[in-house]
């Protein structure tokens, strides 16, 4: 079967320890960012799908790994995320816009 997508690091050693071959090789960083991207887009439609922690666990793994690439840490995302929560608010009161 063919995949060209990106998977977990034990992966490929899961595949072996059941007798099977798999062949696979390292991406470059450019190969890894887009395919991370192709994996948060996964990831999301199928927690979308199911809206079940584990999908939500898989977001945060990618999402992780997106940071690291990045060379950006998780305080200074919060710290984002809080800033512009506290200049535009978040989601908590539900609003739909209908016309503006």
């Amino acid at each position: 079967m063919k995949y060209n997508k990106l998977v977990r690091d034990r992966i490929i050693e899961i595949i072996e320890r059941k007798g099977e071959k798999a062949s696979y090789h390292t991406a470059t960083d450019e190969e890894y960012r887009q395919k991370l991207n192709e994996k948060l887009r996964e990831e999301v439609d199928e927690f979308l799908e199911s809206e079940n922690k584990e999908e939500m666990a898989d977001i945060f793994e990618v999402i992780t790994s997106l940071l690291k690439l990045s060379g950006w840490s998780l305080e200074e995302i919060v710290s984002l995320q809080k800033e512009k929560c506290e200049k535009r608010g978040g989601f908590d009161k539900r609003i739909i816009l209908e016309e503006s």
